[in-house]
């Protein structure tokens, strides 16, 4: 069946979900809502930035006049790290209390930047603060889980321009890593070898989705991908966490995302928007042999610079949806890679 011409569903083995696919819509005139391009030239320092070096924060913390990585603790952090432990039900009223620890990380001091104007040395060092942090924050008796991510521009919910990412650790598995848990685990028990190293190797076979790879890391868009340009980075050995990476592994990781997030600013001609994130193994002392861990990148943009996919309607009440086959986008991302 030719799947770049008739509506069809596609099956996501790390949820268990269903995305429906509708290629003949991606014809269809838009006249609804067009975002606004912006493309002001930012300065390497901005005096009023919260996050540049030197500056003071909206707490009144002044920032070291750091030179490659910053990480602090998220100055109005979404989870308390001395919230109290109690379980409430109340019929069906239930409420538990959920612990958690959240960092900032700023990627460089030079506020003009994203990870898409970074060369791999530098984005290598972003990459061994996100080892760091997993490894510490997951030393904490309370937490379980730590998740690693990035929402890049306004259209995001970004509040800040300048290069940065969130480090979100908590007690318990969010909803997302969950259900990659019990997928993974399914599969590793059944079958005794990892999900997605089976799936790399599918992929890699046909030589459909692949956008880019070197000795570690195959960069793909998934045959499940929702987001009209979602992409997600794997590595081609059986690795839990990022914690296992050594220091070829580190930069060659770093290379794989600067490879994406340039090809992205390509596509468009903008900088292009996307809440990015790793799924790797929790931090609950178990040995979560069944984990394989990988970054995805979810990008909005589905037609131009000012188009954005929106998830309403049967998005919102059936399942998602989306128009540019997982195929079609492989080839739009590799004509811009450079």
């Amino acid at each position: 069946m030719n799947l770049q011409e008739y509506s069809h569903k596609r099956y996501n083995i790390l949820t268990q979900e269903w995305v429906l696919v509708s290629p003949h819509r991606s014809k269809r005139p838009w006249q609804g809502q067009q975002e606004k391009v912006v493309r002001e030239k930012r300065p390497t320092h901005d005096s009023n930035c919260y996050l540049c070096a030197g500056n003071t924060r909206a707490n009144g913390e002044k920032n070291p006049n750091y030179k490659d990585v910053f990480v602090f603790n998220n100055d109005f952090a979404a989870l308390q790290k001395e919230s109290p432990d109690f379980s409430e039900e109340d019929g069906l009223l239930v409420a538990q209390s959920e612990r958690g620890i959240c960092r900032v990380i700023c990627f460089s001091p030079d506020h003009s930047k994203s990870l898409a104007d970074m060369n791999p040395d530098d984005i290598t060092k972003v990459v061994k603060a996100w080892k760091t942090e997993y490894q510490t924050l997951g030393e904490h008796d309370f937490i379980n889980y730590v998740q690693i991510f990035e929402n890049k521009g306004s259209v995001m919910g970004c509040s800040n321009p300048h290069p940065h990412g969130q480090i979100w650790s908590q007690s318990t598995l969010p909803n997302e890593v969950a259900k990659k848990d019990k997928s993974q685990k399914q599969y590793f028990d059944k079958n005794k070898r990892s999900l997605l190293l089976d799936y790399l190797k599918q992929e890699q076979a046909k030589k459909e989705r692949i956008i880019f790879e070197n000795d570690t890391f195959v960069v793909l868009v998934p045959f499940w991908a929702v987001w009209p340009y979602e992409t997600m980075i794997v590595p081609k050995q059986h690795l839990q966490h990022i914690g296992l990476l050594n220091e070829t592994q580190e930069y060659l990781f770093a290379e794989a995302i600067s490879k994406i997030t340039s090809a992205y600013d390509q596509i468009f001609d903008t900088s292009f928007p996307y809440s990015a994130g790793i799924h790797q193994a929790p931090t609950n002392g178990k040995e979560n042999t069944h984990w394989h861990f990988h970054m995805s990148f979810y990008p909005p943009l589905l037609r131009s610079a000012t188009v954005k996919k929106f998830m309403v309607g049967y998005e919102m009440f059936g399942s998602p949806q989306r128009d540019i086959t997982a195929e079609q986008a492989v080839q739009r991302i590799k004509e811009v890679m450079s």
